[in-house]
Order: C-alpha cells, then sequence, then structure tokens
C-alpha cells in the first residue's frame, strides 16, 4: 500500500524535533552528576510510571512477542497478567519502596552501586557491571533491530540506514541530557504508544469482524497449525500446547516466565525507583503504569494472533507463511498491509517511541555501568558527566554492530534471554538484600556467580534455541545439547533461578545463624 511519502517525513520530523526539545529541557535541568544518574531523585509519579512503562516495553513486545503470538497463539496472554503482577504491582509496592529508600539512605546511584553499598562489596559492583556491560548489548541490539525492521519497508530506506539513524537520534538526547532527559522523553514517547496500541487494536477487531468473531475463526483455523509446530505440541492459535510438549515450555518457561520475572531485577528498571521523591510517589505510579503494561502487552498478543485471520482471508495464507518465515517480520507486514494508509503513520511513530524509550534506558544502563561501576570506580571519574557521556557512546556502537551480527527472528529470544539472566543472577541477592537486616555479601556473591553460571551453562549446552546455534556444546562434545527432551525445551531461567535462590537462602540463613554467636563473643 502507498503511504504519502510527504505526510509521513512531516509526522516524524515534528516527533524527533519534539523528542529532541524534550530531551533539551532535561540537558537544562541537569546540573550535578546524581541528576545525570537518578534525575534528582523528585520524578512525577507518571513521569516514573511511563518511563518505567515505556522503558519495559519495547519493539520486542510490540514487533518481537506479538510475531511470537501470530505463531504461537494466545497463550502468551499469561505474560500480560505476569507482567502486571509481577512487573507491577510486587516490583512497585514490594521492592520499589524499599529500592528508594535505601537508595537515598545509601546515596546510590547505579543498580551496581545499590548492591556494592547494600552489601559493602566492591567485588559486587565490579560483578555486577560485567554482567550488564556483556549481556545487555544483546538486549540492545533486538531493539534496534525491532526498530529499523519497521522503518525499513515503511519509509523505504535500507536497513543499515535505518539502523544506523535509529541508533544515533537516541544517543543523542541520552549522551547530554542524562536520566532526566531520558525520562522526560520516556513520558513523551509513553503517551504516544498509549494511543497507538488503542487505535491498532480497534482497527484490528473492525479488520476481523468483531474479537468474538476473530477468535472464532482462529479458532476453527487450527487445522492450519504447521506441521513442525504440530509435531512440537500446538494444537491451534486459541487454546495452550499441550501440556509438557516442546512449544509449552518455551511459551511457559521462556517467554511468559522468562520475561514476567526477569522484569524484577533489570537494572534500567530498579533505577527508576530510586528517582522517586517518596513511597506516595511510587504508590500513584502504580495506577498509571497498571493500565499502561496492559494495553501495550496485552494488545500485542491479541492483535497477534488475530493477523492470521486477515491474512488468511485475504491471502490464504497464515501469518508465518505470509512473512515468509520470519517472525519478526509478522506485525510489519501486518499493519503496512491491514491497516489505512493515516494509521501506518501513527503506529511507525509508536514504534519508534517503543524503541527510543527503551534504547535510550539501555544506552544509560550500560554506559553508567562501564563507567561508574567498571572503569571509574573508587576514582573522580566514577561520577564525571563527560566519562559517562563517552561511556554511553562506546556502549551504543558495541550494541549497533551486534545488531548487524545477529539472525532474523531474534528479537523476542533476545529479550526473554536478558530478562532471565537478570532474574537469575540479580533477583535474589537483591530481594533478600533490601529487606535483610545484616545482608549476607557472601550469599549476595554465591548466589550471583552461580545463578550467572548456571544460566550460561544451561543457555550454551542443554537449551536447544541457544545451545545449537552457539555450536558451543558441538564442538566441545561432539553432540548438539547434552540433554535430549523435554531438557531441551526448558528455558535456563527454570533451572538457573532456584539453584541462585537456594545458595542465597541457605548462606543467608546460615551468616543470620552466625550474628547472635558473633555477638555473644563479643
Amino acid at each position: 500500500m502507498a503511504v504519502d511519502t510527504l505526510t509521513m517525513t512531516v509526522l516524524v520530523l515534528i516527533y524527533l524535533a519534539a523528542t529532541l526539545a524534550i530531551g533539551y529541557i532535561g540537558y537544562r535541568q541537569t546540573k550535578s552528576s546524581e541528576d545525570y544518574l537518578v534525575a534528582g531523585r523528585c520524578s512525577h509519579p507518571v513521569i516514573i510510571a511511563l518511563s518505567y512503562g515505556a522503558t519495559f516495553i519495547s519493539t520486542s513486545a510490540i514487533i518481537g512477542f506479538g510475531g511470537q503470538a501470530a505463531n504461537l497463539g494466545m497463550g502468551l496472554i499469561w505474560l500480560t497478567v505476569l507482567n502486571i503482577g509481577a512487573g507491577i504491582l510486587l516490583a512497585f509496592i514490594v521492592f520499589g519502596k524499599k529500592t528508594r529508600e535505601i537508595g537515598h539512605r545509601l546515596s546510590a546511584v547505579t543498580f551496581p552501586d545499590l548492591m556494592c553499598k547494600l552489601y559493602k562489596s566492591p567485588l559486587l559492583q565490579y560483578i555486577a557491571g560485567f554482567i550488564i556491560v556483556i549481556s545487555m548489548p544483546l538486549y540492545t541490539a533486538a531493539i534496534l533491530i525491532g526498530g529499523a525492521r519497521f522503518i525499513e519497508p515503511t519509509l523505504g530506506i535500507d536497513y543499515t540506514t535505518s539502523l544506523l539513524v535509529f541508533a544515533v537520534i537516541t544517543a543523542v538526547y541520552v549522551v547530554f541530557g542524562g536520566l532526566i532527559a531520558v525520562m522526560y522523553t520516556d513520558a513523551f514517547q509513553g503517551t504516544i504508544m498509549l494511543i497507538g496500541m488503542t487505535v491498532l487494536l480497534a482497527f484490528t477487531l473492525v479488520a476481523v469482524g468483531g474479537f468474538s468473531a476473530g477468535s472464532a475463526t482462529l479458532t476453527i483455523m487450527a487445522g492450519l497449525v504447521p506441521k513442525t509446530l504440530a509435531a512440537q505440541g500446538m494444537s491451534g492459535w486459541t487454546v495452550m500446547p499441550e501440556l509438557g510438549s516442546p512449544i509449552w515450555f518455551t511459551v511457559v518457561t521462556t517467554l511468559v516466565l522468562g520475561v514476567g520475572i526477569g522484569v524484577l531485577a533489570q537494572p534500567q528498571l530498579v533505577v527508576r525507583f530510586m528517582t522517586a521523591k517518596d513511597n506516595k510517589s511510587l504508590n500513584r505510579a502504580v495506577l498509571v503504569g497498571g493500565p499502561f503494561i496492559l494495553m501495550m502487552t496485552g494488545v500485542a498478543f491479541t492483535v497477534g494472533a488475530l493477523s492470521n485471520v486477515w491474512f488468511y482471508q485475504t491471502s490464504g495464507k497464515i501469518a508465518i507463511d505470509a512473512a515468509g518465515g520470519n517472525v519478526d517480520a509478522i506485525m510489519p507486514l501486518f499493519i503496512n498491509q491491514a491497516m489505512p494508509d493515516i494509521f501506518v503513520v501513527i503506529f511507525m511513530l509508536t514504534l519508534l517511541s517503543a524503541a527510543m524509550s527503551t534504547l535510550s534506558a539501555l544506552y544509560h544502563a550500560m554506559g553508567t555501568a562501564l563507567v561508574c561501576d567498571i572503569w571509574g570506580r573508587g576514582r573522580e571519574c566514577a561520577l564525571s558527566l563527560r566519562a559517562h557521556q563517552a561511556g554511553i557512546v562506546v556502549m551504543m556502537v558495541v550494541s549497533t554492530i551486534l545488531a548487524f551480527l545477529l539472525p532474523v527472528s531474534i528479537i523476542a529470544r533476545a529479550t526473554a534471554m536478558f530478562m532471565g539472566l537478570c532474574a537469575c543472577a540479580f533477583l535474589p541477592a537483591f530481594a533478600i538484600g533490601i529487606y535483610a537486616k545484616v545482608p549476607s555479601t557472601r550469599a549476595a556473591l554465591s548466589s550471583m556467580v552461580s545463578g550467572a553460571v548456571v544460566w550460561f551453562a544451561w543457555t550454551a549446552f542443554v537449551h536447544a534455541a541457544e545451545a545449537k546455534p552457539l555450536g558451543l556444546c558441538q564442538a566441545i562434545f561432539g553432540t548438539p545439547t547434552l540433554l535430549g527432551s523435554p531438557w531441551t525445551a526448558i528455558d535456563p531461567i527454570v533451572i538457573a533461578l532456584p539453584v541462585s535462590f537456594v545458595v542465597m537462602g541457605f548462606l543467608q540463613l546460615q551468616c543470620s545463624a552466625d550474628q547472635p554467636v558473633a555477638e555473644a563473643t563479643a
């Protein structure tokens, strides 16, 4: 379908001008390292909620997970339930308030810095910073790919140019404006995302004859499930895969649990709690954040699944076949072909907003981890604005290079991998640390290392989705995976997170038991 190029160009330029103008306001308000790193610790509840939600919801949710819903069905709606329950209610009320209180009291400015001061361990800060610098570029690259994949067919710009321009423009206001600029632009972009997703749902329901009619048709289409998916346990797009089947494990352990639990310990999200003025601000933020996450993920998963109906009615193909087998191309193709011309423009702005809001947060988190937590720790440069700006640029370049190297259909999986690793490495030490009276440094270090190591080992040697492409297991042991089905379909988070929690809990209890003895001896 033809989109008016002039209209498209004008709206995009207006959007970019508004984003850069808002970023400039953040830049003008950034007077100190605390402003640059934690937004001055006085952010408005609505800004916090929209920034948190827009950072969490990116092109991976809309493009990657929307495509997975088209491929694997509406079972992904359970991720929406977990996102709201864990990602908003549990995160803000249980973890957020304590994080804010401790962050303010200890003057922590990054997630690794928080862990360091909480446990009085510089080594913990180095390890946390190292995990961020090594793993976060993978997630960042996935976000870049998602945005570039939509810009490419929509604006007719080649993929390489789309990705490079996308990366650089986002980096500009992050480098100069710090977290204040990031959160201000997040709020603006989050508002656009909310409008865009609402309109997308409305147009999709009209295109398939309403939700009831669309769902009924999708149910009848169960016989069209590809043979490869049917052999792995998928029996339709409106029902869960067969219990215990490979696809069931993929949907439940990788996509639902990996992302739903992983959100609790993502460094770029935890920092948002430390920007709040008081606990009332976090309570109020929940009222905005909950509905926002519901609309973002719920709409993406519903539209993704229902796109099969539209593609079949108009071309006689299901979504994955219409997209040439590329899961990440399903949502862009559906929107470009099924939506009115003007909405293609609106949704491009929605997607740009989703990608830029997450990219800006990741750039900031990676750059500050590199400078504040690894390279400059213990030196004056750790709080140097110029050093942090250089760190952001370095990590932006690394992520952009990685985006060119990653394979197709990687967005959702890369997102799940990053969030799963965050949960396995950080969640036990973070959760217990903010509540324990005397948090054990030994327990935190052991938990973080064991969680990361077990996650990597399972990823490289057992979980087929990563082990086979990596080829490490094949090179060392002469076999694609060390274990057979169903273990090859079970996500690393199911194995590594319990190990990390057990290690943390056992050593923390041991520390607590030793404490009274030490006090009595003293």
